[in-house]
């Protein structure tokens, strides 16, 4: 199964709908963003995908996010500030990230496959220990130098990047 990593799209409607795009492109079934969709009215571009979010430092109307997230139906749902999930045998936790450390700690605990991250507006890829960290890159301004997604893929438990400036 193809996951897709989306983080700090804030309202940006043209690098959403080329994200989705991307994603219809690449079989994904699932999407989890990392927090900061900031209008709830966001969420809506990610109808045709079960969608996982976290919010961000910048999502500030819960309630209207939480609806968003209602009317999707089926299994998407916003977890609050921290998600862990399970897909294909692989654990997931997703946070902001406003705080390295935090994302860190998580990491070296290994209790997880994948940290998924977002507000730093700068993809990464790493590894700690048996953990890979993973930051998708962010959607905020055209002149964002990282406005990329990632794509993982589940069975090979490879990960891809792409611009949503292609």
């Amino acid at each position: 199964m193809n996951i897709g990593i989306v983080a700090d799209t804030h309202d940006n409607v043209e690098a959403i709908e080329r994200a989705t795009e991307i994603f219809a492109d690449e079989g994904v079934e699932i999407v989890i963003h990392c927090g900061d969709f900031v209008a709830p009215l966001m969420v809506d571009y990610f109808d045709e995908f079960e969608l996982h979010g976290v919010l961000g430092n910048n999502d500030g109307d819960v309630a209207n996010l939480q609806a968003a997230f209602d009317a999707l139906g089926g299994e998407s749902e916003l977890h609050g500030r921290f998600a862990s999930l399970e897909f294909d045998g692989l654990s997931f936790a997703v946070l902001h990230g406003e705080h390295l450390e935090e994302v860190e700690a998580i990491a070296a605990g290994e209790m997880f496959d994948f940290v998924c991250y977002g507000h730093h507006h700068e993809h990464e890829l790493s590894e700690e220990g048996r953990t890979t960290v993973l930051n998708p890159g962010a959607h905020v301004l055209a002149s964002e130098k990282d406005r990329t997604v990632a794509i993982v893929d589940t069975r090979s438990e490879s990960i891809r990047f792409r611009s949503v400036d292609e």
